[in-house]
């Protein structure tokens, strides 16, 4: 490889050097002015970070501008000079004892933002002092320091006592103290999963003097903390409520989001009803407030006013008006604004529904016509109106609007059955403005649903049956239906050859498993039992109610927790999409109580493995041990990797296996392959029709339904030597780690489940962190996805080069033990930020010994698109520059591996001209057996 000197260095060879010179001058104004440089080039993006002795000499002045900058570049630069950070340790004990608050409560922050485990240790004195300082300013300061100590090293904070003085503080005269100590307290409870905010009644009453006193964040601070206290006592939750209400008065939204939230907690406890209709009055001109800010603030209002109106609907009740939609409002404002309309619907809401179904906005249409079917649906009074304007909307023939149309009628029929049956004649003759799929469903599903009632039944669902292969699969499914349906209420020779065209069809035609097994029932009922058809499939229906968009009540409750948060926003849990890292504090003897309590549970080589898993996956969380995997591991009598289980009984005679392919006797310690006996299940015969009965349409009963269409990952094992049982799947990369993603089909005659996985040494020692695979239990016939988390194993790294062989055992309970192989990507394993800069690419290339070469078959013809082709692969284009005098143009890529102790940079040189097949890659690392996967790698995502 060139070293790529053209490219690496900086046009302007003297800068650095000048600004060396700058910052160690004696004019303190031209130190100010070099540091003020070296920051601006820090914020574009340039490297300075070899001007870190320079810059950190400059620490100890009595100039507060100087000496913010100088922090600014230690807290950028600190992680990457470890080592040279330490240098600044002395100064920051020194200012954190400076008789100018400000410099002492700027120090602690900036220790605290210095993210360097050899600096943590120092921060512990100052930030005690700091914790009990004589100014306010420092002590708010250090409370927020505090938790960012927390989240470097859990064990210090607790040690250190920091937690008991945070708690001290929630009783500090000044609001602001009181504050952060709040915040930080949250924050580490959250981080750490374990209460360490406990609100007391002295607490409580400190709280709420430090609410009127402290600034807009910190009463939201305040305000959440409040929210989660235990309000049992109607008399407490009146004196916050209380407290809180005024806070309703502020000019912060978030504030008043946050009040909001005490007082719907506060609701809850009170059960005096004309208090709680005093606090609705009070708190509903706030939330209509809101809406008349920015288009972003009033779609957040809406979010969380959404969630206020579920759990009290008459809090707004008279409010309706506020929700009508502006001629300029934003789409994202004006359907959120019909939402809330819908909650608080009323008869005279309907023509308002009206005139949004004629706007110009086809998604906001659509919107306003469900909106009116809605309101029908859960408003029995409005439902005639509706009816009537849905009608007038469907006489418009605008596309759009009367296939909407269609499916919400379809919905009021279900609510009110045989109440508006004699509109069905407009909607028959509005047929050919049906081509969007829900809305034929919608129409067929009427159609069959009142056949006796239309006299060309017959007709219409003929003319939809002629497009039945090229329609999808719930106009398919319903068709099915509705065709039984006509044949049940009207049995002509017309109905009868119909029935017989769509049972052919979705039985022979179609690889959809829904529509194929559901034409099969009806079929076996019309053959053996046509009364019998008639109850199952004409059955009374249950009504319907308005459900679309309406919580689950506990998670309505949750959500009302959240209020003010992207939780109500999104009106999901805050657990359901923070992946947030938990650092629940574990000590080495409970690690090791653990590990201790597996070996003896399992004295099998798995329990072994199965301590390393829990030590694995704590020192990979940051410090939390993984939960457990419970005893239940025992695989066989033994473990997976363990001796071969007793034999079974005489009574159950195993069923014949064939034995592991050479090479995989360590995978399963030569384990006897053996499983539980099939049952014998022998299906009853269904009655013989009889012979002059209309419902014998093709002879009896079908057969067997044909086999499910197989899945799209590659197959891994077939059903041939998996006794039935197929299974799809490859590794994968999920969630910024490897996971093996299965899709299993028991074709078997038995049911199977206690499906486990385990993994032979391989060339990165990947190994299932918990080997069961979470299908639960398939019965014949039935699939199941999984994918089982894939964690580093020092036990289980192959020994010799490496290869992207990958040998694998399942276990089942009734079907044995079955071997594959498969292919271990390289993708799979390389890190999400995986890059590093030009400079450290060119000093570890030049470090690293001979590289290794290969010429790839790829033609490239787009340089930006092999760029993201290799970047989805996670190896990083770190440089392009053309060659010199080739016409070639060459890529410098880079990707990181972090399975294992150490880890472990990967160099490449991309050499190739446009549209000539042919790439020449040379390749360096510390592993340098990972070249043949490097390549194979580069291969795939440049299509070669």
């Amino acid at each position: 490889m060139a070293d790529g000197k053209g490219y690496f260095s900086t046009t302007k060879r003297g800068e650095i050097h000048e600004l060396k010179e700058e910052l160690a001058s004696l004019d303190k104004l031209k130190k100010k002015e070099a540091v003020k440089k070296v920051i601006a080039a820090m914020t574009v993006g340039k490297d300075v970070s070899m001007l870190f002795p320079a810059v950190v000499n400059n620490m100890q002045t009595e100039d507060l501008e100087l000496k913010k900058l100088v922090y600014l570049y230690l807290i950028n630069y600190a992680k990457t000079q470890p080592d040279l950070a330490i240098m600044a340790v002395n100064t920051f004990v020194k200012d954190s004892q400076d008789p100018n608050p400000l410099i002492r409560a700027l120090a602690v922050r900036t220790m605290g933002c210095i993210r360097v485990d050899k600096i943590t240790e120092y921060l512990c004195d100052p930030l005690q002092r700091c914790l009990k300082d004589d100014d306010p300013y420092v002590r708010k300061t250090a409370a927020v320091c505090v938790a960012k100590l927390f989240d470097i090293s859990p064990e210090l904070v607790e040690d250190r006592g920091f937690l008991d003085m945070l708690r001290e503080m929630l009783s500090d005269a000044n609001p602001m103290v009181v504050a952060n100590a709040i915040a930080a307290l949250s924050e580490i409870q959250e981080l750490g999963g374990k209460e360490v905010l406990q609100i007391t009644p002295h607490t409580l009453f400190k709280l709420l003097a430090a609410l009127n006193e402290c600034t807009e964040w910190g009463q939201v601070f305040i305000l959440d903390c409040l929210a989660g206290y235990d309000m049992a006592d109607p008399r407490d939750a009146e004196k916050i409520a209380e407290r809180v209400m005024p806070r309703l008065q502020h000019a912060n939204s978030a504030v008043v989001l946050s009040a909001v939230k005490v007082i719907m907690r506060a609701m809850d406890s009170v059960k005096n009803e004309d208090l709680i209709k005093a606090w609705s009055k009070k708190m509903a001109p706030p939330l209509v407030t809101l809406l008349s800010s920015e288009p972003e603030v009033q779609y957040v209002a809406l979010r969380n006013i959404n969630l206020i109106v579920q759990k009290r609907p008459s809090l707004l009740s008279h409010e309706v008006k506020v929700f009508f939609c502006k001629y300029n409002d934003p789409l994202y404002v004006k359907m959120e604004k019909l939402e809330v309309m819908i909650r608080l619907a009323s008869e005279a809401n309907i023509d308002q529904l009206k005139e949004y179904a004629q706007e110009v906005d086809v998604d906001f249409v659509r919107k306003a016509v469900r909106a009116i079917g809605r309101c029908a649906v859960s408003l029995e009074s409005a439902a005639e109106r509706c009816i009537n304007v849905l009608l007038e909307l469907i006489k418009t023939r605008v596309n759009y609007v009367v296939q909407e149309a269609v499916i919400v009628i379809k919905d009021i029929f279900r609510r009110y059955p045989n109440r508006y049956e004699s509109i069905i004649a407009t909607l028959c003759d509005n047929l050919e403005s049906l081509d969007e799929p829900e809305a034929k469903a919608s129409m067929v599903w009427i159609i069959g649903e009142y056949a006796e009632r239309i006299d060309n039944a017959d007709e219409l669902l003929e003319a939809f049956l002629e497009t039945f292969p090229e329609e999808t699969a719930p106009v398919q499914l319903q068709l099915l239906t509705a065709t039984v349906k006509l044949f049940l209420k009207k049995p002509t020779e017309s109905a009868q050859r119909m029935i017989q065209l769509v049972l052919s069809a979705a039985t022979t035609e179609t690889d959809n498993p829904d529509l194929r097994d559901r034409a099969y029932v009806y079929w076996r009922l019309l053959s053996t039992d046509p009364e019998a058809a008639k109850d199952v499939v004409l059955a009374p229906k249950p009504v319907i109610s308005d459900d679309v968009s309406g919580l689950e009540p506990h998670v309505l409750q949750q959500l009302l927790a959240q209020i003010g948060s992207l939780a109500s926003v999104y009106q999901r849990p805050a657990d359901t999409f923070v992946s947030r890292q938990r650092l629940a504090v574990a000590r080495a003897d409970e690690l090791q109580a653990v590990e201790h309590k597996f070996v003896e549970d399992d004295a099998s080589e798995g329990g072994a493995a199965a301590a390393q898993a829990a030590r694995d996956a704590g020192s990979s969380s940051g410090g939390a041990p993984a939960a457990a995997p419970a005893p239940a591991i025992d695989l066989l009598g033994g473990d997976l990797l363990g001796d071969a289980p007793e034999p079974a009984p005489a009574a159950a005679a195993p069923a014949a296996a064939a034995p592991p392919a050479a090479g995989l006797d360590d995978l399963l310690g030569g384990m006897a392959l053996g499983g539980a006996p099939a049952a014998a299940v022998a299906a009853a015969p269904a009655p013989a029709p009889k012979a002059a009965d209309p419902f014998d349409l093709l002879g009896g009963a079908p057969a067997a339904a044909p086999a499910a269409a197989a899945p799209q990952a590659p197959l891994l094992l077939g059903a041939e030597k998996g006794k039935g049982l197929t299974v799809h799947g490859a590794v994968v990369r999920r969630g910024g780690a490897p996971a093996y993603e299965l899709t299993l089909h028991n074709g078997a005659a038995v049911p199977a489940d206690g499906f486990m996985l385990q993994l032979n040494s391989n060339a990165f020692g990947l190994a299932p962190s918990n080997q069961v695979v979470a299908v639960g239990t398939l019965v014949p016939g039935a699939g199941g996805s999984a994918a089982v988390p894939l964690a580093f194993n020092p036990a289980k790294v192959a020994a010799g080069p490496a290869t992207s062989k990958l040998q694998v055992a399942l276990k089942t309970n009734q079907l044995g033990v079955f071997y594959w192989e498969d292919a271990l990507p390289l993708p799979s394993v390389l890190d999400e930020a995986g890059t590093i800069d030009g400079n450290e690419f060119l000093s570890a290339w030049r470090a690293l010994p001979q590289e290794t070469t290969q010429r790839l078959g790829a033609t490239v013809a787009d340089i930006d698109a092999a760029k993201a082709a290799l970047g989805a692969a996670r190896l990083f284009v770190l440089a392009h520059r053309p060659v010199p005098g080739t016409g070639q143009d060459a890529l410098y890529v880079t990707g990181r591996i972090t399975a294992g102790t150490a880890p472990t940079q990967l160099l490449l040189e991309l050499r190739l001209t446009r549209g000539a097949p042919g790439v020449d890659v040379a390749f360096k690392s510390g592993r340098q057996d990972l070249a043949p996967l490097a390549f194979d790698a580069v291969a795939k995502a440049l299509g070669g």
